[in-house]
């Protein structure tokens, strides 16, 4: 089996949820100066949801590459068959 998807490269990879951050702290610091109302709700509304998913993003990465230096990489048990 052979992917044939596009990927990224790994500094991009791993950059992706710090450029959700800066992106979403642009955004809600352009909500502040934005002289239109509901221009700036929803420029801040997406700020915050960009914040929001970077921190996300960063922290589910964290919890499985501690889950997996936990289990050293190795393949589980079956727990069906009782020996």
């Amino acid at each position: 089996m052979t992917r044939t998807g596009l990927r990224l490269s790994r500094p991009l990879y791993e950059g992706l949820p710090w450029i959700y951050v800066a992106a979403g702290l642009a955004a809600l610091a352009g909500s502040y100066v934005c002289p239109w109302r509901t221009l700036s709700l929803t420029i801040g509304v997406l700020g915050f949801l960009g914040v929001l998913a970077g921190v996300v993003v960063l922290l589910r990465r964290r919890d499985y590459r501690e889950l997996r230096s936990q289990y050293g990489d190795a393949p589980l048990k079956d727990l069906d068959k009782d020996s």
